[in-house]
């Protein structure tokens, strides 16, 4: 398969992922959605790396930081997207996860000690500006909504929106300590999904939630996509394109998916941004590209 078709793939796949989110909302608690939907991907990873003839097994040194991975990535992250989600609409979400992109270097600064360029800075000030103007409308409706006795959800999901970006983040982080003790991508993926699986159904049991079996063609149907393409097939094709063409435009991906995502809001949730919301969105992801865009140097050493 060419390396264009994979982009697109990857690229139709996850932008349409956190949609696809919404349609299990509602009928099992999202806890317990996220117990499914990576507890089934984590065992197809598992069937897809025995029949490549892969060692399952991992040593501990691997498995503590999958754990790890599995619980910032999996299971934090995670659950705070899918609640999140039944206060925001999903595009907006898949937006604000574009922000990533500044989160991770920031992460590495404080953890590893890596260099931040003014490059960075700079976008991410203008990030910012972005969040700032998408969401300005929003956060003073629900400010005053507050005032006069309301709930202000809107807040709240905004937060966790945050939340799962910053955990997703981690998780990132973390993948260098993982990769320090296996390269084999798939297996430690099926690991760390089986361990962020497992945390969350521990979760769901202290908290009292209870395990419901959906019953709609809605809700299975969105779970398939999301285990299935979105969890194993969209990563296969990411991880080709990196063998391929490098990060440093595999990573464009995370670009393209928000304005997907956006435009599958407005078409099937109704979304309807105003002048500032999309002045907002502009600058968020033109900052992005802005920040993964190489540097002269790095083009000349390519």
């Amino acid at each position: 398969m060419s390396s264009p078709l994979l982009f697109i793939i990857a690229c139709l796949i996850w932008g349409s992922t956190f949609f696809a989110i919404t349609l299990q909302l509602g009928e099992v608690p999202p806890a317990v959605s996220v117990v499914y939907r990576f507890a089934l991907a984590s065992a197809v990873l598992f069937a897809w790396c025995a029949a490549r003839g892969h060692q399952l097994l991992l040593p501990w040194r691997a498995q503590r930081w999958l754990i790890l991975q599995g619980c910032a990535t999996f299971a934090v992250s995670y659950i705070c997207t899918y609640t999140s989600e039944q206060y925001l609409v999903s595009g907006l979400v898949a937006v604000l996860f574009a922000l990533m992109v500044f989160w991770n270097p920031i992460l590495n600064h404080f953890s590893f000690g890596t260099a931040l360029g003014m490059r960075t800075w700079a976008a991410g000030g203008v990030a910012i500006a972005g969040v700032t103007l998408l969401f300005y409308h929003s956060i003073f409706g629900a400010w005053n909504e507050i005032l006069n006795g309301g709930n202000g959800h809107f807040l709240l999901g905004l937060g966790l929106a945050l939340c799962a970006t910053i955990a997703s983040s981690v998780g990132n982080m973390l993948v260098i300590k993982v990769r320090e003790q296996s390269d084999n991508v798939l297996l430690t993926m099926a690991w760390a999904m089986l361990w962020g699986s497992l945390l969350v159904a521990l979760w769901v049991l202290a908290s009292g939630q209870s395990f419901v079996m959906p019953t709609t063609a809605k809700y299975w149907g969105g779970l398939l996509y999301l285990s299935l393409l979105g969890s194993v097939i969209a990563v296969a094709a990411y991880f080709t394109l990196i063998h391929r063409i490098g990060s440093d435009k595999a990573v464009y991906i995370g670009v393209v998916t928000p304005v997907i995502s956006v435009l599958l809001s407005i078409q099937l949730e109704h979304y309807r941004p105003g002048l500032l919301e999309w002045l907002g969105m502009a600058l968020c992801l033109s900052s992005v590209a802005w920040a993964l865009k190489p540097t002269s140097s790095t083009t000349a050493k390519t």
